[in-house]
């Protein structure tokens, strides 16, 4: 008897995942965390009126989601000034990066990323068979000169680019982007990652038109409108690109409810600013936290900050320990230079006084370690 004959590829990567979720952990920790604040996740909590929609959708959800989102689609077009034919509706900027990638990527094709830049692209990147090529940042920001430069030096078919960044939280101007696109290969397509746009200054969504050819730019609800666990996120490109997902795409893979309490949050922005107006507060505090311990905090446009530990990854990581160890969840970057740092998520009060209480006593068990 024999089992499944896996593909050459599939039998040459590892079983793994990008991240660890905070649930794992647990579960081996033996105990819950009293202070949840490591995956970037909104703990200020989704618009009440897309709780009330999705708890209306239950009812329903006998029935598949609408394959083509289409009252979502709508009104995100509407919401950015765009046709709906610009919009696709996915399962997160995850679902969607791995979309694209099947589309775009095959064995052997070239991509150009960032050296510690978000993993997920990366996983899908080696999925599919690509070749990843990677670029440092530079003053703890990605590179656009030195991702354009590579991109071009390879041949390679997606650029990618957060914009503001994860994990530092740092970010570009917007129309610095716009003008950095001259100098994109031909035929290289500038994955625009903006998961984390709502979030930051005015200005930082680059002033692209949805019809620019060489741009797919990526957003989604897990993070400002805080429905991370409802798995929405959309793309905005030109129409042929967004039709072309439609020869890949899982069409039934959007949650009914999901969808529901996507359109209801798009439509509560006085809630929104509510929120936003709580990570920049959270940010505040963050940064003061870190100062009050001897620490500096990186100038953050998403809703984490990045705290300099002031000395190597060793250290950085011995910190993250001690505060896992006492209940408090955080992350921290996984390539140098930036893992010097850990990355704290925004949250209410009682998250962030759980942290500050908890950070002097891991600083010193790091310091001892």
């Amino acid at each position: 008897m024999t089992g499944p004959r896996y593909t050459p590829l599939a039998q040459s990567l590892p079983a793994t995942v990008p991240f660890v979720g905070p649930e794992t952990q647990e579960r081996e920790r033996g105990a819950p965390f009293a202070a949840r604040m490591g995956a970037n996740e909104n703990i200020f909590g989704p618009s009440p009126k897309a709780v009330e929609a999705m708890g209306a959708a239950a009812a329903e959800i006998w029935k598949y989601g609408d394959a083509q989102s289409h009252d979502l689609r709508h009104a995100l077009a509407a919401h950015h000034g765009v046709a709906p034919e610009h919009i696709l509706v996915g399962e997160g900027i995850d679902g969607l990066l791995g979309y694209l990638v099947r589309l775009l990527v095959g064995e052997g094709d070239a991509v150009v990323t960032s050296l510690g830049a978000y993993p997920t692209f990366n996983y899908h990147v080696a999925g599919f068979g690509g070749v990843i090529h990677t670029v440092p940042y530079k003053d703890d920001r990605e590179d656009l000169a030195a991702l354009f430069t590579r991109a071009a030096e390879v041949d390679a078919k997606i650029v990618y680019l957060a914009n503001p960044d994860n994990p530092m939280g740092s970010w570009h101007n917007g129309a610095d982007i716009a003008v950095a696109l001259d100098h994109l290969p031909e035929g290289c397509l500038l994955l625009l990652d903006e998961a984390y746009v709502e979030c930051a200054p005015e200005g930082t969504a680059a002033p692209i038109s949805a019809d620019d050819v060489r741009v797919i730019r990526m957003r989604t609800f897990s993070k400002a409108y805080a429905m991370a666990g409802a798995r929405v996120g959309y793309a905005i490109g030109h129409p042929e690109l967004i039709s072309a997902f439609n020869k890949v795409r899982n069409h039934f893979g959007m949650n009914r409810a999901a969808q529901a309490g996507a359109l209801a949050a798009l439509q509560d922005q006085d809630w929104l600013a509510q929120v936003l107006a709580q990570i920049r507060g959270a940010r505040d505090r963050i940064a003061g936290i870190a100062a009050e311990n001897g620490l500096s905090a990186l100038p953050s446009a998403t809703n984490f900050v990045a705290i300099d530990c002031g000395r190597d990854g060793m250290f950085a990581k011995a910190v993250l320990g001690s505060l896992v160890d006492q209940g408090i969840f955080v992350r921290m970057p996984f390539a140098e230079p930036q893992n010097r740092c850990i990355r704290v998520s925004c949250g209410p009060e009682a998250e962030l006084d759980a942290f500050a209480a908890a950070l002097p006593r891991a600083l010193a068990a790091a310091q001892t370690a």
